[in-house]
């Protein structure tokens, strides 16, 4: 999962991690933090360039009665993990290039027929990076390219779909539920992508910032995630991406101003990208925004973004008849062939002395109506709404099932923490949904309401 948290930064530049990060809080980026990121990470001096991070958590669902095998729908619930470990190579190669390149272990990644999980490790982000800074009198400019695996992970404010999650979400699923699983804005185009931008920013006042990702075949082959092809996206071709931002800063005080957007081609089969005509087509667009107020011993933080995605499918997917029907037995709808969804996400943070801090986040996901997302419903042999197997049609799916078609969802999450020392945090995240798959009771058709996903979600995370 995105974290960019990398001590050796800090020994790089001889500089605590409240100069980079607000409150000390990491990932998330100070005007300083963004500048060093933006000129290539390589500012200071060549030191080791090794960092690691792991994180110990606790995931607890708010009900897990209303389920046919709670082992399986709320795998590990209450139990305390240790959830991922991450190594990076981080920091300063020359004085016009560096980066960093994350590689996760997931202890948890697959789960065998006999019950049993196995781990696997996979590269996580990787920003390689050249650029310079040209100042004179009338200006300030600096320049640069990266070579990264994720649209958005070269972007320097935290509103972007890279970095506004941060937390590391466990894979287990008593964490399906927790605010890192949430409705978050992102780019259709996945994993296993490759992609080099270009980027300028002006005066620190503009920034613009555009590329192209395709699938990371070849020499590039090493930045797929993914535990099997089969979970890996195909792109077909190159994909643009672009981002462009207003910054202001003033005293204590930054603004930001932004917007951002991807079209995506993929592959609705990666093991099979012959055929054109299988390709989902995304575009998503998101404006954003962003305020700190940064003065010792307090920091602030305000973001909101929102996103909107336009989704064409293929054919073999688009005007397809469901095996569900409705309660008189009737056909529902055929799937659709477009869909829009609608992604918002607003949080403030307060940080105190970069030690004590809180966050309230809110969420909301809407879009079209869609058969395409009907996972629960009423078989036709029986007419009514069962999750037993041994139906003749497809039984419904209890706790993740959708018997409405609708994605909506919305929630908050609310959490507190604690930084004893800057290598070190412990958090409370705790996640409270009023309306999940389209429904607030009873969207599953099994009787399971949103608020019965409510989960306290405890996190021990730790970088040196």
């Amino acid at each position: 999962m995105p974290a960019a948290a990398v001590p050796a930064f800090a020994r790089q530049t001889g500089q605590n991690c409240l100069a980079c990060h607000a409150g000390g809080q990491f990932p998330e980026l100070t005007p300083y933090g963004r500048l060093f990121k933006m000129t290539g990470y390589t500012m200071g001096q060549r030191t080791v360039p090794l960092s690691a991070m792991a994180t110990l958590s606790n995931s607890r669902v708010a009900n897990t009665a209303k389920s046919d095998d709670p082992a399986s729908d709320f795998q590990k619930n209450g139990s305390t993990l240790l959830d991922t470990a991450s190594i990076f190579l981080a920091g300063k190669i020359t004085d016009q290039i560096g980066g960093f390149a994350q590689v996760t272990y997931d202890p948890y990644a697959t789960q065998g027929a006999d019950g049993q999980f196995h781990g696997h490790s996979s590269a996580d982000n990787i920003d390689l990076r050249f650029a310079d800074r040209f100042i004179d009198k009338s200006r300030d400019l600096i320049v640069g390219l990266s070579l990264n695996n994720n649209p958005s992970v070269s972007d320097p404010w935290n509103t972007a779909p890279a970095w506004m999650q941060y937390v590391p979400v466990p894979s287990p699923t008593s964490s399906r539920f927790v605010d890192g699983n949430a409705p978050y804005p992102g780019y259709a185009a996945g994993s296993n992508i490759a992609g080099l931008t270009g980027y300028l920013f002006l005066n620190r006042t503009w920034y613009a910032e555009l590329g192209a990702y395709g699938s990371s075949h070849g020499i590039l082959s090493f930045m797929h995630g993914g535990v099997a092809p089969g979970d890996r996206s195909q792109l077909q071709g190159l994909n643009p991406y672009w981002r462009l931002a207003w910054n202001h800063e003033w005293g204590p005080h930054a603004l930001m101003l932004g917007t951002a957007g991807m079209h995506s081609r993929v592959f609705d089969d990666p093991l099979d990208t012959s055929d054109s005509s299988t390709l989902h087509h995304v575009t998503d667009i998101l404006v954003d925004a962003q305020y700190q107020y940064l003065f010792d011993p307090h920091s602030v933080t305000l973001q909101a973004v929102f996103q909107r995605s336009r989704h064409r499918y293929p054919d073999s997917v688009a005007g397809q008849p469901v095996d569900f029907v409705d309660a008189a037995g009737n056909p529902l709808p055929l799937t659709n062939a477009v869909d829009t969804l609608r992604t918002f996400r607003a949080k403030a943070t307060y940080v105190y002395q970069a030690r004590y801090g809180g966050s309230v986040g809110v969420f909301n996901l809407s879009g079209s109506t869609n058969t395409l997302n009907v996972s629960s419903g009423y078989s036709p042999d029986t007419l009514s709404i069962s999750s037993d197997p041994s139906l003749v049609a497809v039984p419904s799916t209890r706790v993740g099932g959708n018997l409405s078609g609708n994605p909506g969802t919305r929630g908050a999450t609310f959490e507190l923490f604690w930084t004893p020392i800057q290598y070190l945090r412990l958090g409370a995240q705790y996640t409270a949904y009023t309306r999940y798959n389209g429904a607030s009771h009873n969207y599953d058709g099994l009787g399971r309401n949103a608020s019965d996903n409510n989960t306290l979600f405890v996190y021990l995370w730790a970088a040196y």
